[in-house]
């Protein structure tokens, strides 16, 4: 006889979708058994984009023939679509919930239903249930000939393509910053904010300031260690800002892109738009009640002059020549001048101040600093080098100043750094700007002075130095731009690693203070966790059930990567060991793709081959899925049976296509068996992705 006993509804509910789980290996993106979450983060959990449970509906409005008829709560639910096998849960995007295990009966749904409908509540209604006990079993096979085999189509991923390969330990990826989402630029925004924050503690190794000071005190330049000891610099940076926003990584700036217009800087955007100075409508509302508070008028003028046309600035020299041509010039002086420029640093983080890119007192980079900047035709100068005291620097052996340490990086800190017009309005403070007057020649230095700055304070960022803090190695590190360009100098480091492997620096055994690494460590940026990719975009899928006939939907495609990209992949993530061999077809663009579609259609882009694991040889559970990570002081090799990640090279189509006018492409997958027939039962994955590389 089953024991019986008081509980609430909700733990019926748990206890009704435990039992419908009993033998599912499922980790439901990532979140495991999410009905076992506490119950204010079930309330807000979603599964691939869909909320599990719909937020509270407002009453709706009686219409003059009673009352209003509208979906009830759970009716929108992602559990109950799920349970009941209604869209997107119904086979065409995911199957029905829940994932491996067994259907559940319409009477328990229903009860869940109510339970949603009532407003979710933890303890009410205790009414006698029977407790049944659940047992772990084997994974169950699903029937597929339960599956639709039709062609399924696929949604994008909505979230950083970092957010969704996080789960499985995937390298994450290091993007182009013009080709991110704002959403992305957002999340990265958010970790410098906090970083900076975190200044207030003098003593806290993560703050902003002290990453900052490790440049200022230990910095390689010159020599065999400038790139390996940023290589470490930019991972250590980087994972102190996933300790406070996972996901995020540090973006490249591929300054020689069309849109910097190269031959002629001063004529393209400058600098990347993401770190150009902006208002928002918040910023008119902090003006108008700001000590000294800006009139009515001026800010309506700014709200519609700036905000309203999304206006964006390279430095405050060019915002505050704004702001003087849009109201007046008292607004650009003295306290407004301060509070103009806590809106702008409120209003994007990666901004900064003390930062006067391609200003040059009038002139420009070639005929004041008599440098230029960094072309196309320079970079593949640099990439033809064949030794690496050329390319990276010699060792003490061989002194030898790397070109890739001259030209693109040191122009590009001139270039971002740039000359303030305006300093001689705030002159340095008193004492030094006499010993300036009494020895003209420490003028030169002037740039580089950083004794009794406390950096990051306001009254620092309020000051009107002589020049940008990029101009100088010992203050460059404190301008977030200068993240961006190292990472790129970083990947072109990894370009010139695969043209010449066997081409490495001399004393590898030399340890890269302040940290333990050596030369010897850094060689491959692969075990520090990352690649680096234009974009990407990532379509979850799943591997509880074959996916038939993959499509995705149109993935419209940012300029930046229509107008440029070195190569394109197709990406299959985490393949479990099929059954069968197969071979797997990439169509771009045409959805309607089979078997029969000719391999010398246009739209075809490539194929992989998958060897067929055959039948299994073990016991119950021998072939299950791994865990996608293993237990703590698990130090067994990887297990035979982890799924794998496939690669199609799609550039050429693609390339096509894009110059054919299109601006999207759509992915579409044919399996084909040993048979050469399509087959349509046999294909799991998680999921599959499109990525562009510079």
């Amino acid at each position: 006889m089953a024991e019986t006993k008081q509980i609430t509804r909700y733990e019926r509910v748990k206890q009704i979708l435990d039992q419908a789980a009993a033998g599912g290996a499922t980790d439901y993106d990532g979140k495991g058994l999410f009905w076992q979450m506490p119950l204010s983060q079930l309330l807000e959990v979603k599964i691939y984009g869909v909320r599990m449970i719909a937020p509270p509906k407002a009453p709706a409005a009686a219409c003059c023939h009673g009352t209003a008829e509208a979906e009830t709560r759970s009716a929108t639910s992602g559990l109950i679509r799920g349970l009941r096998a209604q869209a997107p849960f119904d086979g065409t995007q995911y199957p029905a919930l829940p994932w491996g295990g067994k259907t559940v009966a319409p009477d328990d749904i229903g009860f869940i239903a109510d339970w949603i409908d009532g407003g979710c509540p933890p303890d009410d209604h205790q009414i006698t249930f029977e407790v049944q006990g659940t047992t772990t079993t084997a994974r169950e096979t699903i029937d597929a000939s339960n599956v639709e085999v039709e062609a399924r189509t696929f949604d994008v991923y909505d979230g950083s393509p970092n957010e969704y390969t996080y789960k499985y330990g995937e390298v994450k990826q290091r993007m182009n910053i013009d080709c991110m989402s704002e959403t992305d630029i957002d999340k990265l925004r958010s970790a410098f904010r906090q970083l900076y924050h975190l200044n207030k503690w003098p003593e806290d190794r993560r703050s902003y300031n002290n990453m900052a000071l490790i440049h200022q005190n230990h910095c390689q330049h010159g020599w065999e260690r400038f790139l390996p000891w940023h290589r470490i610099y930019l991972y250590e940076f980087e994972q102190v800002l996933q300790d406070v926003v996972p996901g995020v990584t540090m973006p490249y700036w591929d300054f020689t892109m069309p849109k910097y217009c190269p031959d002629h800087p001063e004529k393209g955007d400058i600098i990347p738009r993401s770190f150009q100075a902006f208002l928002t409508d918040e910023s008119i509302h902090f003006l108008e009640k700001a000590d000294p508070e800006l009139p009515k008028p001026a800010a309506r003028k700014l709200l519609k002059e700036m905000v309203e046309k999304n206006k964006r600035y390279t430095s405050p020299t060019t915002f505050f020549a704004d702001v003087e041509k849009m109201t007046e010039k008292k607004y650009t002086e003295g306290a407004h001048r301060k509070r103009f420029i806590d809106a702008l640093l409120a209003a994007n983080a990666l901004w900064y101040p003390l930062r006067y890119p391609a200003e040059y007192l009038g002139g420009t980079i070639n005929t004041v600093i008599h440098y230029h900047y960094p072309t196309a035709d320079d970079m593949q100068q640099i990439l033809a080098l064949k030794t690496f005291r050329d390319f990276g620097g010699g060792s003490f052996y061989d002194d030898s100043f790397g070109f890739l340490d001259q030209n693109p990086h040191n122009t590009m800190h001139i270039w971002t750094g740039g000359l303030n017009s305006n300093a001689a309005k705030d002159p340095p403070a008193e004492g030094y700007a006499a010993q300036l007057a009494a020895d003209p020649a420490k003028q030169r230095n002037r740039s580089v002075r950083v004794t009794g700055r406390r950096m990051h304070t306001r009254e620092d960022l309020y000051s009107q130095p002589a020049s940008g803090d990029m101009l100088s190695n010992l203050t460059a590190s404190f301008d977030p731009v200068f993240w961006p360009i190292h990472a790129n100098i970083d990947r072109t480091w990894h370009e010139w690693q695969q043209l010449n492997p066997h081409s490495l620096p001399t004393d590898l055994a030399s340890v890269l203070t302040p940290w333990s690494y050596t030369i010897a460590d850094t060689l491959d940026m692969a075990r520090f966790g990352y690649e680096y990719v234009k974009c990407a975009f990532v379509i979850p899928v799943g591997l509880e059930t074959p996916v038939g006939r993959f499509v995705s939907k149109p993935i419209s495609l940012p300029d930046a990567v229509r107008k440029s990209f070195e190569q394109a992949e197709v990406r299959l993530h985490r393949v479990p060991q099929l059954p069968r061999s197969c071979f797997i077809r990439v169509f771009l663009n045409l959805p309607g793709a089979n078997a029969s579609t000719s391999i010398e259609d246009p739209h075809y882009a490539g194929y992989l081959a998958i060897f067929g694991h055959a039948d299994c040889i073990g016991g119950p559970g021998h072939c299950d899925l791994p865990p996608s990570r293993p237990r703590q002081y698990d130090q067994r090799p990887r297990h035979h049976n982890t799924p794998r990640n496939h690669r199609v090279n799609v550039t050429k189509t693609a390339k096509r296509l894009i110059d054919e006018g299109a601006q999207s492409l759509q992915i579409t997958l044919v399996v084909i068996g040993a048979d050469y027939c399509e087959d349509t039962e046999l294909l799991r994955l998680d999921g599959v992705s499109l990525d562009f590389l510079d």
